[in-house]
Order: C-alpha cells, then sequence, then structure tokens
C-alpha cells in the first residue's frame, strides 16, 4: 500500500474587495430576460450527480450573448485595469468552458472548494441569475486548515498551477478546508475573483 503524501501548506493572503474580488450589482439591464432565454435551452450537459463530471447539476453554452458578455467585460476590464480579455486554449489545444449557464439542484451540489489553473486562467467570475435566490447561496472563499488544526493559505503560487501540485497530493481530508470570506447571492450580482484564489459555492 502507498502511503499517502502529507498536505504542504500554501500561502494566505486576508481578500480584499476591489483587489482580489470584485462585486457588481445589477449588471445586466435585462437580467431575467438572459435567464428566461437560457432555461429554454435543449443542450444541457449533465454532471455530477448523473455523471462522472466534477461540476455539480447541468450546464449550457453560451450563457451570454455577444452584446451582454460585452457588458460584463467592460465593467471587468474597467475594475481590472486589464486591456483585453480572451479564452485561453490548453495546452492540448481545446478550449476552456467559458461563458457557461449553470443549474443545480439543492440536492446536487456540494461545497467544493477549488481553484481554476494558473496556466489557464487569470480571472473567474459567477452571475446569480435566479431571481428569488436566498443570500447564503453565495460564494464562500476558503483557506488551508492542517492536520495539527492551524490555519495556512488560500491561494495557488508560482511555481504551482493548480491545487493538487500546491498541496502535493490529490486527497486530502474532508474538514481541510476553513470558510474565510463569504459574499451573498443577489440577483443579477456578479462576483469577479482572481482564479488562484479558493472559492466554493454554497448549498442552499
Amino acid at each position: 500500500m502507498t502511503a499517502q503524501m502529507p498536505m504542504q501548506p500554501i500561502p494566505y493572503k486576508a481578500l480584499v474587495e476591489g483587489e482580489d474580488y470584485w462585486v457588481i450589482d445589477d449588471v445586466l439591464p435585462d437580467a431575467l430576460a438572459v435567464r428566461e432565454r437560457c432555461m429554454r435551452k435543449k443542450t444541457w450537459e449533465l454532471g455530477a450527480p448523473y455523471t462522472k463530471q466534477v461540476w455539480p447539476g447541468m450546464r449550457a453554452i453560451p450563457c451570454l450573448e455577444p452584446d451582454e458578455l460585452e457588458i460584463v467585460e467592460a465593467k471587468v476590464r474597467e475594475l481590472t485595469g486589464a486591456s483585453k480579455l480572451w479564452v485561453q486554449q490548453s495546452p492540448d489545444g481545446g478550449r476552456l468552458n467559458h461563458n457557461c449557464v449553470q443549474v443545480v439542484g439543492e440536492r446536487e451540489g456540494t461545497i467544493k472548494p477549488h481553484t481554476d489553473s494558473r496556466a489557464l486562467a487569470r480571472y473567474a467570475a459567477v452571475l446569480y441569475l435566479t431571481p428569488d435566490i436566498p443570500p447564503h447561496c453565495g460564494t464562500a472563499f476558503y483557506r488551508q486548515r492542517m492536520a495539527d488544526g492551524t490555519l495556512a493559505g488560500n491561494l495557488v503560487a508560482a511555481p504551482h498551477n493548480n491545487l493538487v501540485d500546491a498541496f502535493g497530493t490529490r486527497f486530502v481530508a474532508p474538514d481541510t478546508f476553513v470558510e474565510d470570506v463569504r459574499v451573498p447571492a443577489r440577483f443579477n450580482r456578479l462576483l469577479m475573483y482572481k482564479a488562484n484564489i479558493r472559492p466554493g459555492r454554497m448549498a442552499a
């Protein structure tokens, strides 16, 4: 039997709104029309618990039309100072999943802290399109709790590109993650954050 490698601590940064994450309310002029159009889609792909995908519920592409996406991207460029935004290609030539609409039922999702790959993304975002969404169904950012109970980090930093690389192991204890900062959900709220910090969607 192969011994499991102990999890390595990663760097910690106290997250600052406007520097590490951004909250933009009422981002779309007609978010309800966007929701209604998306819910009429017939091209849904199923995730967990119905398939072996790690993401929950079902999703489809695209969510936003080009003019709607430009509204969001213009706000992102304004807030971050980025001159342009683009979808990075993965080393195998594939494209990242981008501009997805995702629907997750109450019993389909669990809190799953993660980061995006530093090699493929600088920013990530979620746009809430459920009109009556409870505030507690938002997004939280997490940090490590080591085996001895001490709190550690929340960032994937160079030379690592993802959590598996940074932790030095793929398997961690269920109580490894501790909530650090929570952003409540709100209809037509855009939450954008640096892709190397560790979020997790909150269950209903």
